[in-house]
C-alpha cells in the first residue's frame, strides 16, 4: 500500500512541474522551515525545488515522496498571484 501511495504522490506532483510552490518542512528541534520556489524536476525517488534567491541561501533543495507521506513536508501549489491552489499533505 505504501508503494502505491508514493507513486500517487509522484504522479500528482508531475502535473505541477514548473509551477510555483510553497514548502513547509520540519527543520528539527520543533522548528518549521517555510520556503517558496518552483517545482523544477521529478525523479523516481525525489523531487527538486529551485528556491527563490531572495529568501534562501540555497539554490535548490530535494525531498523524497516519503517526506510528504510521513508529513515531514507539506507542498502547496500556488497560482500566479501566490495564492494556494492545491495542498499535498497526507
Amino acid at each position: 500500500m505504501a508503494k502505491n501511495a508514493l507513486s500517487e504522490i509522484k504522479r500528482s506532483l508531475e502535473a505541477h512541474v514548473g509551477s510555483k510552490i510553497r514548502l513547509r518542512a520540519n527543520g528539527g528541534r520543533r522548528k518549521t522551515v517555510e520556503r517558496t520556489g518552483v517545482l523544477e524536476e521529478i525523479y523516481p525517488s525525489v523531487f527538486i525545488v529551485k528556491l527563490d534567491q531572495e529568501e534562501s541561501a540555497f539554490k535548490r533543495v530535494s525531498y523524497s515522496y516519503a517526506d510528504i507521506l510521513t508529513e515531514s513536508v507539506e507542498v502547496h501549489v500556488c497560482n500566479e498571484e501566490g495564492q494556494i491552489r492545491i495542498t499535498y499533505i497526507q
